[in-house]
């Protein structure tokens, strides 16, 4: 039997996966890792223990279903994107922690629409560029022992395929590579020609030296070293973790589009191989690139809080013993009693783009309990869809969706009856680490498209319009309280 193995580097875990090439997962494992909130506004978290995470999961799963390596024919790759890291070129150890996307330390004043053109992304606290660029200005040396090669940058995926194919021990084989969708989120690539922009990058005050080489997503990426699990398997296939879910979807034909309920929330709509940009706030992205073919783009919309917005619920609050147990209180009353959340922790991403705003929770009284904001927490999650939806500018018949929170079947009709659409659930709603096995097996000759991701589920809006108004209305006056508080 030929496999087909993933790693899917999330903002909150690490997971890995071997299935079929008939889209079966026959093992997996998963390892959270910690989140590092040094001060308001800063989340990181430390590489190596993610680069640890990566090893003891890809051990466990082959170990727990007793897999023959041999039988694994290639690996994929998909991970948090914009996160940020620097490590010494000699000894791989990093010299800061990463710095996550969520991250807004690197917030900019200026015009944000300045590099839109050249990168479809705007000049916020949301792209990898700044972040590096802070950690060069603030580890002391840093910018001296860049110029002097001693340093390597990268995005997730670079961290760990320059240890999976070779690390500290092994320089001479560990490659520092990126693909294409990486890339495009660090403000320092040019959508066009799909590589470092020299001026951006001294604009932003990145050295291109650090930088790593770009490549397809759907391609040759090296092989993983000789030692530990999967030795010498293949790597075929890169995407960043929001261009995997849209990989997995099937998305791979303009027009095609997906919602993804993870840690954010991330639409991504297929623009085929033209970029296409967006005056609703939408961001521009490549969507993937298969090797010796053009790239595909597509339109983004990144809302920072999604699923978080449930594990504040339950581990800052303890208002939940469990995210699971969100559904089971929301379901129990018929509506918030009035409560809006706005999740607005690190402002407000897509479409708004408020770096000023900050979490409100309006229309408290004494009638409420946590049954109501439970089913709030869940109403702000589909409005927050709603918006982006709208500012993508089509007409969906129907929205995809995909990630953790999509098993919550009561918000997937809340978020039916909410955008006023069907909603399609495939069966596996591991989209992004399929999408990553998926491009891996194309990649290496072993599939002609996507794995089958199984018999979906389909939800109708069963709402009434006017119902629809007035959450959308209480919604937007909570939303403009959230503004001008940081």
């Amino acid at each position: 039997m030929t496999l087909l193995a993933a790693i899917d580097q999330g903002t909150t875990s690490t997971r890995f996966v071997v299935a079929t090439t008939g889209g079966k997962v026959i093992a997996q494992a998963q390892f959270e890792h910690r989140q590092i909130l040094p001060r308001e506004g800063w989340v990181e978290h430390d590489p190596l223990e993610i680069w640890r995470n990566t090893r003891r999961a890809m051990s466990d799963a082959v170990a727990s279903a007793d897999i023959d390596e041999a039988a694994i024919a290639t690996l994929g790759l998909t991970n948090q994107r914009e996160t940020a890291v620097i490590w010494e070129r000699a000894t791989g150890i990093p010299i800061y922690n990463a710095i996550v996307w969520q991250d807004t330390r690197t917030s900019y004043d200026g015009d944000a629409t300045e590099f839109q053109a050249t990168t479809g992304l705007l000049r916020n606290s949301y792209p990898a560029g700044p972040k590096w660029a802070w950690i060069l200005d603030h580890v002391d040396g840093a910018r001296e022992r860049a110029a002097r090669g001693e340093l390597l940058a990268g995005t997730m995926d670079t961290w760990l395929i320059w240890n999976l194919t070779g690390g500290q021990r092994d320089p001479d084989n560990a490659l520092h590579v990126t693909d294409v969708t990486n890339a495009s989120r660090t403000l320092l690539m040019d959508l066009e020609t799909l590589q470092w922009d020299p001026d951006l990058c001294e604009a932003i005050g990145v050295a291109p030296e650090i930088l790593p080489e770009i490549r397809p997503s759907v391609g040759d990426f090296g092989q993983v070293r000789n030692r530990g699990p999967l030795a010498n398997v293949p790597i075929c296939g890169v995407l960043g973790d929001q261009q995997s879910a849209l990989f997995g979807q099937g998305g791979l034909e303009e027009g095609a589009a997906k919602m993804t309920y993870g840690t954010g929330l991330f639409m991504l709509l297929n623009t085929g191989t033209t970029p296409t940009f967006s005056e609703t706030g939408m961001l521009s992205t490549v969507a993937y690139q298969r090797a010796g073919q053009p790239a595909v783009y597509a339109l983004e919309g990144s809302v920072a809080v999604g699923g978080s917005l449930i594990q504040w619920l339950r581990d800052q609050l303890g208002i939940l013993r469990t995210a699971a147990e969100s559904e089971k209180l929301a379901s129990e009353v018929p509506d918030s009693g009035g409560v809006v959340i706005v999740p607005a922790f690190s402002g407000l991403f897509a479409p708004r783009w408020r770096p000023d705003a900050r979490g409100v929770i309006t229309g408290l009284t004494r009638f409420v309990d946590r049954r109501h904001i439970a089913r709030a927490a869940l109403e702000a999650t589909c409005l927050q869809t709603r918006e982006v939806v709208e500012a993508m500018g089509v007409e969906l018949r129907e929205l995809r969706v995909d990630g953790g929170m999509t098993s919550n079947d009561l918000l997937m009709q809340m978020q039916a009856d909410i955008l006023g659409t069907r909603v399609v659930r495939p069966g596996n709603i591991e989209t992004t680490v399929m999408g990553a096995a998926s491009a891996a097996g194309m990649g290496a000759g072993l599939l002609d498209a996507p794995l089958s991701l199984g018999t979906p589920t389909t939800w109708e809006d069963t709402a009434n319009a006017a119902t629809r108004e007035v959450l959308v209305a209480a919604w937007e006056d909570a939303v403009r309280r959230s503004y001008n508080l940081a």
